[in-house]
């Protein structure tokens, strides 16, 4: 099978100032493409360091796919060192200039500076990938059989690259097999509970047939992988494989496709013509940009309150003072009038609302950092439930926000108005 590596360039990604989500999105686009991602290296603007990669992941790899370092300032060292590397010289490669001409000129309305004109530099040893994006072109190489391919690290332009030329290409230099996945989400189960749950059907997969857990959140993605060349055979076979594991996990099952719990809750949502709304405390507007982030979500989300200070609740969603002052911002009474409030006053079909202790500091003896309310519910009916989490603020807050929408769906589920 045909094996690639990704090394990513830039001292920016090894402190953490900035995510390498390329990486990512390229391992997803090269798997479906039917390219098995062998390794993925990080490393800084150093030469010794990306000569190093270059050397090493050869070794391993039919393809090195590099991003990073092409920009116009003097850290950006990659298309120098791949001069070298490939024993060329630099040449101005004329269609690559005109692009560079042309950005300037028709979309930044600007004068080019000399550094910008060199973008247009690139190794005579290379075959150019031009950048409908930018400004820094991509480059093919081929050596000892092996294709490395060098882009821009911006994600936006390394994406167009990827997509219109650089799989097209590989497609035709390479014979790859049909890779094919089947996601699932369960709800309610460890993964080691899940794992022992159904061991039998794992141990029957055959050796084509990979089974992964993927835990997040609280919820588990189950993932059957198949590789092979005939398309049509892998596609049935793994199918039948999934209707079965589906069969085993009924139980916990929240969706049969690879998509988060928002998407899911909304997708449901959708289908019954209902609408949803938040009271958002220690989540502090959290679901709704969860929510939000789903094209279309207007269909079935009317907004949200975020009322994180006892007046806020009392004058956004007429929480009692009384109850703030007896029972606490954290408890049963303050999420069911929270909940209330906002059927109330956004007047949605269905609500979430949420209060808690997200850390580090804030807790009580009875209520330790972690704990969380939350309700769901309509106008005839409000559910609250109590949880607890042990994990930072960040994560307790995701927590918060996943089985707040999971609790939402099985809500909506067991309405027997509907």
């Amino acid at each position: 099978m045909t094996q690639a590596s990704i090394i990513t360039i830039g001292d920016e990604l090894l402190i953490g100032q900035v995510i390498d989500t390329n990486s990512a999105w390229m391992a997803q686009k090269l798997n479906l493409a039917g390219i098995k991602v062998l390794r993925r290296v990080a490393v800084g603007d150093t030469w010794d360091e990306i000569w190093k990669a270059l050397d090493e992941e050869s070794k391993h790899a039919d393809i090195i796919l590099i991003t990073g370092g092409l920009g116009p300032t003097a850290d950006d060292i990659t298309k120098p060192l791949l001069t070298k590397y490939f024993n060329g010289k630099l040449v101005t490669d004329e269609g690559a200039l005109q692009n560079v001409k042309d950005i300037f000129q028709r979309v930044l309305s600007r004068p080019m500076i000399e550094s910008n004109l060199k973008q247009a530099e690139v190794p005579d040893t290379c075959t150019i990938i031009q950048n409908k994006r930018g400004t820094a072109p991509g480059m093919w190489f081929e050596k000892e059989g092996k294709v490395y391919v060098s882009m821009p690290g911006v994600p936006n332009e390394m994406k167009g690259m990827m997509e219109d030329d650089v799989i097209p290409k590989l497609s035709t230099h390479f014979i790859f097999p049909h890779i094919t996945h089947r996601t699932l989400l369960t709800a309610g189960i460890g993964e080691s509970f899940l794992s022992e749950h159904i061991s039998n059907f794992e141990s029957s997969l055959p050796e084509h047939i990979k089974l992964a857990y993927l835990p997040n959140y609280g919820m588990v993605r189950l993932r059957l992988t198949s590789v092979g060349f005939d398309h049509i055979a892998i596609e049935k076979e793994i199918q039948d494989y999934f209707e079965a594991l589906q069969q085993q996990v009924k139980e916990w099952l929240v969706t049969n496709l690879d998509e988060p719990m928002e998407k899911v809750t909304g997708k449901l949502l959708a289908a019954k013509s209902k609408t949803m709304c938040t009271a958002e405390s220690c989540t502090g507007g959290y679901i709704a940009h969860l929510i939000t982030s789903i094209p279309g979500s207007s269909a079935f989300y009317d907004g949200s309150v975020v009322s994180y200070s006892y007046k806020a609740k009392e004058d956004l969603l007429n929480v009692s003072k009384e109850t703030l002052a007896t029972k606490g911002a954290v408890s049963e009474e303050v999420v069911i009038e929270m909940a209330k409030g906002a059927l109330s006053t956004i007047q949605s079909d269905y609500v979430i609302a949420v209060s808690g202790i997200m850390g580090p500091d804030g807790g009580l003896p009875d209520k330790p950092v972690g704990t969380v309310w939350i309700a769901v519910g309509n106008k005839n009916t409000i559910e609250a439930h109590k949880l607890y989490f042990r994990f930072d603020r960040e994560r307790n807050t995701q927590l918060t926000a996943t089985n707040a929408l999971n609790l939402l769906r099985k809500f909506i589920l067991a309405d027997t108005a509907l």
